[in-house]
């Protein structure tokens, strides 16, 4: 998969990865459609940085959830 490309599917499967990998139980309010596409690299380094934690503390989750929610549609 070439993440490097902003693409609906690209923005889903970095969704669900960084939902999977949180656990996160309410996935609703990250939903791929609500992801404002122009801030596709944001999303990215979202994801690698939340790939490469093996732990998150609640602190770590709530401020990724919060940063996530900044980069929904208006």
């Amino acid at each position: 998969m070439d993440l490097s490309k902003n693409t609906p599917e690209n923005i889903e499967y970095l969704i669900g990865q960084i939902t999977e990998k949180l656990r996160m139980v309410n996935t609703a309010a990250m939903r791929a459609e609500s992801i404002n596409n122009e801030m596709y690299e944001e999303l990215v380094e979202i994801y690698e940085m939340v790939m490469k934690k093996e732990h998150f503390s609640p602190g770590e989750m709530q401020a990724l959830v919060e940063e996530i929610g900044r980069l929904r549609k208006v």
